[in-house]
């Protein structure tokens, strides 16, 4: 049976004090009594956006300034495929409410698990909660350098991810070198995550874990709990499947421009870059030649955002 697709608008809208605008659903409607993000069905030749406008405003009372794309899931119900099209929207006339007789309610990002959602909201749910850059730090040495660089981009750059990659130190200088990373990243309200064995999470006790694309690929399932983030580097559609599988939070696909330290590699570029993210059941950061000039440009295009080392990691004195 051909199964109908229905492709639907929402909007994560987001106040000045951080929280996310939700809505509960009619007990009377599919999946009743759930919360979702606003928004409605597409209607014929609107795009995305002009129906996220219409929607917002039917619902809501407000009228949207300005949104950026935040995400697009790909769902599949037993009885239709639905594609939400989510933006998050920071810019907007009026103060949102029920005009539908909808309960609506502004709720803390770190809160939202509280509630329960339909089963396509989750990767929204993830998107909301991941700001837009990524930082991975770079095979500095020195540890007193290290730290002046990283404590630069959480305070300059205001980084509020970061991925502990340190494969030159042993196993005791890397316990040393990710204490004083948590120490600093906990200091500026960033979340950390180890480039390293979910193992290492016994020893230090970071956010999360990211697994490297060979490590990710040896698992059969989620390494670590569900309270903590788990990401991977993913390179192509197998291991973006095998992220799906292992349930990872986000990941990161490269490389989608040549660099520096690698002028010569085969890249993605921005068409497969955004046909592979189209499909990807969680948030993807654009790695590779990124800097916080192509945010934009990679949102466009389905990403969470852009991760670099090179952009975030310098000296600036």
């Amino acid at each position: 049976m051909i199964k109908r697709r229905v492709h639907v608008a929402a909007a994560a809208i987001i106040r000045d004090d951080g929280r996310v605008l939700i809505a509960r659903r009619p007990a009377t409607a599919d999946q009743g009594g759930l919360w979702e993000f606003p928004g409605g069905k597409l209607a014929p030749y609107e795009t995305g956006f002009e129906a996220l406008k219409r929607e917002l405003g039917e619902e809501l009372g407000v009228q949207i300034h300005r949104a950026q794309p935040l995400i697009r899931v790909h769902h599949e119900y037993a009885d239709k495929h639905i594609l939400l099209d989510v933006w998050q929207v920071r810019e907007y006339e009026g103060e949102p409410y029920g005009r539908e007789g909808q309960p609506v309610r502004w709720v803390d990002v770190d809160d939202l698990q509280n509630y329960a959602f339909p089963a396509a909201n989750l990767p929204i749910l993830r998107a909301v909660a991941l700001p837009q850059e990524y930082l991975i730090t770079a095979e500095t040495p020195d540890d007193e350098i290290f730290l002046q660089r990283l404590e630069r981009a959480l305070k300059e750059d205001h980084i509020k991810l970061v991925q502990l990659r340190a494969k030159s130190l042993d196993d005791d200088a890397y316990q040393a070198r990710a204490e004083k990373t948590l120490a600093l990243c906990r200091q500026y309200s960033a979340r950390l995550l180890l480039n390293a064995d979910p193992e290492w999470l016994e020893r230090v006790d970071a956010d999360g874990v990211h697994l490297t694309s060979h490590r990710l690929m040896s698992l059969s399932r989620r390494p670590i709990p569900s309270h903590k983030w788990l990401s991977a580097s993913t390179h192509n559609d197998a291991q973006l499947g095998q992220a799906a599988e292992l349930d990872c939070d986000f990941v990161t696909l490269s490389p989608l421009a040549p660099t520096p330290s690698h002028p010569d590699a085969v890249t993605l570029g921005w068409h497969d870059f955004q046909q592979m993210t189209e499909t990807a059941a969680m948030p993807v950061f654009a790695l590779g030649g990124m800097t916080r000039h192509h945010a934009n440009q990679a949102r466009a295009v389905g990403a969470q955002g852009i991760a670099s080392i090179r952009d975030f990691w310098r000296d600036d004195r």
